[in-house]
């Protein structure tokens, strides 16, 4: 074959086009357009939801195994947790229940104690509900503000506590609104008793929310993890309340007494609602008061009895007396019509007798 007959033009397969680099550039450019495009004006937006309207069945078929797999799983889980949850309800109803049974013999055995030892019952403590409104902004001083004040009867010195146990004490009373100085405040004070010792002191406010128990002698009975609790002496706190937590303990040998640190049982941080308590003192004098207006009561009620008594013994004398006058006029006009019967004459007899 000639050479002049042959096709020097190559198939189209293998023709030459643009460079691959035009190429990269092309769709660089279109890529950048499409997407500024998209960015300001949403040009691909149809047809973004028209592929996820069509898409959309087949990825619900896709995800029915997924969701199927998750809800046994929750099932399984959920019931698990409601099965403990509910042995371990049944669990803390049986120590309630042994805890009231024994709280009920307790307070009978107190009772008994008391009425044995004539001693009066305790005082019931009388609460207020109050919310933190904000922390004070003295930098220089631990106080919180509450929205009870005077005309809700707030009291200066009313207790402070909430559920994890004292707060603090009211030290100033405004119409609407009260300042509550924290334990915490190096200018506060609480008279404490070691419930494990019972033991007393006085526990003081200290810096970066801490307490200090002073004058606690080197050799005293303490240690870390006593529970310390109000006392009752003050005439403020109510007894039996949690106040702190022993931390730590030192003795040195150059001092006589111990540096005992405590934590504070009840944050402030986290303090939202609160309740203020009534001082010990107002409750005795409202106690006393109450006393003395039922012993003039009684003494009024028993003074009337008195008085009704003697009215009626006067009452029935006079009847008594009317009574014996009768009895004695009956008798003698009973005497007199007799006298004449035994002295008559026996002529003046029946003729029948003197034959």
């Amino acid at each position: 074959m000639p050479l002049g007959t042959l096709d020097r033009n190559p198939p189209p397969l293998f023709r030459e086009g643009p460079s691959a680099l035009t190429k990269l550039a092309f769709c660089a450019a279109l890529a950048v357009f499409l997407m500024v495009a998209d960015a300001r004006f949403n040009v691909t937006a149809p047809a973004r939801a028209g592929l996820a309207l069509a898409l959309h069945p087949l990825q619900r078929v896709l995800l029915v195994p997924v969701d199927a797999w998750e809800q046994a799983g929750d099932y399984s889980r959920g019931m698990e947790r409601a099965t403990e949850a509910e042995n371990q309800a049944r669990r803390q109803l049986a120590e309630q229940a042994v805890i009231l049974s024994r709280a009920n013999q307790l307070q009978a055995e107190n009772q008994r104690l008391r009425s044995l030892l004539d001693l009066r019952e305790a005082l019931p403590v009388k609460g207020l509900a109050a919310e933190v409104l904000y922390e004070a902004p003295d930098p220089f001083s631990r106080r919180i503000v509450i929205d009870r004040g005077g005309h809700r009867g707030v009291r200066l010195g009313a207790p402070v506590v909430n559920d994890a146990g004292v707060l603090g004490q009211v030290t100033r009373v405004y119409p609407l609104s009260a300042e509550v100085t924290l334990l915490t405040d190096r200018e506060a004070t609480i008279p404490v008793l070691n419930a494990r010792t019972q033991q007393r002191g006085v526990a003081y406010g200290g810096e970066r929310g801490v307490m200090e128990l002073r004058f606690i002698a080197a050799n005293a009975d303490i240690k870390a993890g006593d529970d310390l609790v109000t006392s009752g002496l003050d005439g403020v706190y109510p007894p039996g309340l949690p106040v702190a937590k022993v931390s730590e303990v030192e003795r040195r040998g150059d001092t006589s007494f111990a540096r005992v640190g405590l934590a504070p049982v009840a944050q402030p941080d986290s303090a939202r609602h609160v309740l203020v308590l009534e001082p010990l003192v107002g409750q005795e004098a409202a106690r006393a008061e109450a006393e003395a207006e039922a012993a003039s009561a009684a003494a009024t009620a028993e003074a009337a009895g008195k008085g009704k008594g003697k009215s009626g013994r006067a009452a029935r004398s006079p009847a008594t007396a009317g009574e014996a006058a009768s009895g004695a006029s009956s008798g003698a006009s009973s005497g007199a019509s007799a006298i004449p019967a035994a002295a008559r004459p026996a002529s003046a007899a029946p003729k029948g007798a003197s034959r």
